[in-house]
């Protein structure tokens, strides 16, 4: 083998090769590759999580087949016989809507925002998942890529905390519910659960919350304002924020525009909608808050605490533009009263800072202590003087009052004031709007009163006001409040008489009465009229028609205390609480404005008691009937009196109306089928009007919680009637004339009405008068009166002195 030369021994040079790519791209390509590699064991770890999950978690998840069959917790409502709402009770407002139900623009808005593939994802939005991992790496928090249904998992089931945990059982859940729900159910379960602010859950009992309406009546721009409520439905509330709530309602608008679910044109018209957002809950409501809570406690003796949760719909007999022209009506009236009273004193005062800023830092605080009471505002002072105060309103509004809106608190103007009644710079004061838009300072009533409407022909209450506000007295006057009736009364009493022979004809002498201590049993008593004086005989209509009280007294001596009080309880009327003593016929005992509405009931209807109902019929939260009430009927078994008794007891309270107490009822209403009666007890007390028109019977009263004078002037024609004709003007807007047909056993003479066997002189012809002595049926001197007990002097003293 030949030797190698030098040459060959020498090492060959290296092959140069060149590279192309710098060496910063290689970098990028490792980097590249090893955030793939973690993306790739990021999923494979989450992989392996689930599946652990799936195979210890899974089995332990809620058993969610209630959910196929959803039953949220649904309030207690309470609506009018047109379906108005008037009280709602429970932790959560919802109105349950099934998904048919739920107009296809709030479906595709709250699609748009929150989840717009959910038709077509299989529960979790698994690339929102990743992102949601990645941005939370080293946090222990989970962040978005909720989708619907992974948010009713949550809602229904877990808790708002944010962990991974937490996390991973929605995951579970989400599963679990696409399994085992069609979408349709989910998105149903979604719209409906959801919190909404204000105490309102699902979208429906929204839309009633912010704009007043049936969410079947929602538009585009209010669809995507309530859309925009879930994410945070305090941030976003068009009520306390309505800035943001615009924006996000923009935004949302644009994406159901770039879903194709609006067109160009609906997305501009949506935009520049101006949305009517209710300022809060009172707002357009219909006060009947003392009728809900009536309802709400027969419910709950009902069902229990059941009563809040299992959604009952109790539909009431009232009539909302009844309820509202009642309300109005009592709260005028009591205000009314209220400006010939003297000015009390603001309700507070206040230190404030001459900078403005802490000013109004100051003001807001307090004014969170004295709450608008409906159109009574509460204001705080800025400046005052003997010609205009400058105040300050809650919603920031600066007034000023002048003229003849100081004059209901001159009293607090004067240089010379007590400290506790003059109006300072950081008093606060109520202040009412005129219907001219000035403004005039008043202050919270002490006065209390009532309202209450029935039809006579079947009892059904139309119409209830149980006080002047609910908040500031959850006390039903007209049902709990037992008071003295006064004159209202009376006409009971004279329809004992016409049982008794008497006709509208008879003659009784008004003239001094005196029982002296051997008839009372005690001190001697000597009953008065309201204004002491007499007017010697007088026919009993003219009597009636001018509440003169010695005629009463004559009337019942003549018929006798006790069969006065068996002829009352037809009416309705208990008989421990109207003792057989002459004073029954001055309204001495015990009534409520209910009973009095009973009672005047049978004058209308021609001699039936119909007891009052409220509830016409209970349904469950899908409509199902579980109660129903049944109108009585007037038949034969109902009548409590003859029917030509009420008939000619309707001609006497017509001629009340027409010329006597309650003469403004028929010239202000312009129509002769008003029938009624004014009282007033002793030292005025107690104001009513009772009264009716054969459809409609009304009751208003007025008087003090604590009894004390109204005032020396003050009588039921002057503070119950208006209440009462200010109310019927509304209710019977529309209503036609009605006239009663004439009933057997009554005949018209020389234009009075008799009894058939009393139309010839048969009957009672006087009592009282100088040298001839009193008749009652049968032509027999009247029996007279049983003495008053002992125990009944003080009544007398008290109710009747001069």
């Amino acid at each position: 083998m030949p030797a190698r030369s030098e040459s060959d021994k020498a090492p060959k040079p290296p092959k140069v090769i060149e590279n192309r790519h710098p060496a910063w791209l290689r970098w990028v390509w490792r980097l590249a590759l090893w955030g793939a590699g973690l993306a790739v064991a990021g999923v494979v770890a989450l992989l392996m999580v689930i599946a652990v999950a799936l195979a210890v978690a899974y089995p332990n998840l809620p058993d969610i087949d209630a959910l196929s069959d959803y039953r949220p917790k649904l309030p207690l409502r309470v609506f009018t016989s047109e379906g108005v709402l008037i009280g709602e009770y429970g932790e959560e407002r919802r109105n349950l809507t099934p998904i048919k139900d739920i107009p296809a623009i709030m479906k595709e808005a709250v699609l748009s925002i929150e989840d717009a593939h959910f038709y077509q994802h299989g529960g979790v939005d698994y690339p929102g998942v990743i992102r949601a991992a990645l941005a939370n790496l080293g946090h222990a928090k989970s962040q978005g890529a909720s989708t619907i249904t992974m948010q009713v998992a949550r809602n229904v089931y877990l808790s708002a905390e944010k962990s991974y945990t937490r996390k991973i059982y929605e995951i579970l859940l989400t599963f679990k519910l696409e399994h085992r729900l069609t979408k349709d159910q989910i998105l149903e379960i979604y719209m409906n659960q959801i919190y909404l602010g204000n105490r309102a859950y699902g979208f429906a009992s929204a839309c009633e919350t912010y704009f007043g309406k049936p969410l079947k009546d929602i538009t585009i721009a209010e669809a995507a304002m309530l859309a925009g409520l879930p994410k945070a439905p305090s941030a976003y509330n068009p009520i306390n924020n309505p800035t943001r709530a615009r924006s996000r309602q923009l935004y949302i608008i644009e994406r159901m525009q770039e879903n194709g679910y609006i067109t160009q044109a609906q997305a501009d018209a949506a935009k520049k909608e101006e949305l009517d957002v209710k300022s809060g809950p009172e707002e357009g409501r219909v006060h009947a808050e003392y009728v809900a809570e009536m309802v709400r406690q027969l419910m709950f003796a009902q069902y229990g605490d059941a009563t809040y949760t299992r959604g009952l719909d109790v539909y009431t007999t009232l009539n909302a533009a009844d309820q509202t022209a009642a309300y109005q009506a009592l709260r005028k009236g009591i205000m009314d009263f209220e400006r010939r009273q003297i000015y009390r004193g603001p309700e507070e005062f206040i230190d404030l800072p001459a900078d403005p800023k802490e000013a109004e830092d100051v003001i807001d605080d307090a004014l969170v202590d004295h709450p608008d009471n409906d159109d009574l505002m509460a204001a705080v002072v800025l400046q005052a003087s003997a010609k205009k105060i400058t105040a300050i309103r809650q919603n920031g509004d600066t007034i000023e009052i002048t003229g003849d809106g100081l004059r209901p608190a001159r009293a607090g103007l004067y240089d010379k004031a007590p400290s506790n009644v003059k109006i300072r710079r950081g008093a606060v004061i109520r202040v009412i709007q005129t219907p001219k838009g000035t403004w005039e300072v008043t202050q919270l009533p002490e006065v209390e009163g009532a309202l209450v409407a029935m039809d006579p022909r079947n009892g059904a209450v139309k119409a209830l006001v149980g006080g002047f506000d609910f908040n500031k007295s959850k006390f039903n006057h007209v049902t709990q409040a037992w008071r003295q009736p006064g004159s209202s009364f009376k006409p009971f009493i004279y329809s004992s008489a016409l049982e008794k022979g008497f006709t509208p004809a008879t003659i009784i002498n008004d003239a001094p009465l005196f029982f002296d201590a051997g008839v009372t049993g005690g001190q001697p008593w000597e009953p008065k009229n309201y204004e002491n004086t007499f007017e010697g005989p007088i026919s009993l209509r003219r009597a009636l028609a001018k509440s003169i009280n010695t005629v009463s007294i004559r009337v019942l001596q003549a018929v006798g205390p006790q069969y006065a009080q068996d002829w009352i309880t037809r009416f309705g009327f208990d008989a421990d609480k109207h003792p057989a003593y002459l004073t029954m016929a001055l309204g001495a005992g015990s009534v409520t404005p209910l009973q009095m509405a009973t009672a005047y009931s049978v004058f209308a209807n021609s001699g039936y008691r119909v007891n009052p109902y409220l509830v016409t019929k209970v349904t469950d939260h899908r409509g199902k009937a579980l109660a129903e009430a049944v109108p009585p009927v007037a038949d034969r078994s109902a009548r409590v009196i003859p029917a030509r008794n009420a008939f000619v007891m309707q001609s006497l309270l017509q001629e009340v109306t027409r010329s006597g107490t309650g003469a403004s009822a028929q010239r202000i209403l312009k129509r002769p089928d008003i029938y009624g009666k004014t009282g007033t007890t002793n030292d005025s007390l107690d104001g009513w009007f009772a009264g009716y028109q054969p459809t409609l019977t009304a009751i208003a009263w007025m008087g003090f919680d604590t009894p004390r004078s109204l005032g020396d002037r003050e009588t039921g024609g002057g503070v119950a009637l208006p209440i009462w004709i200010n109310f019927m003007q509304s209710a019977l807007k529309g209503v036609p004339v009605a006239e009663t047909p004439v009933p057997e056993g009554v005949v018209n003479v020389a234009g009075e009405w008799y009894y058939d066997e009393y139309a010839k002189g048969a009957g009672v012809s006087s009592v009282g008068l100088p040298n001839q002595p009193a008749q009652n049926a049968g032509g027999a001197p009247p029996t007279p009166a049983s003495p008053p007990a002992p125990s009944e002097r003080q009544r007398i003293l008290d109710m009747f002195k001069s």
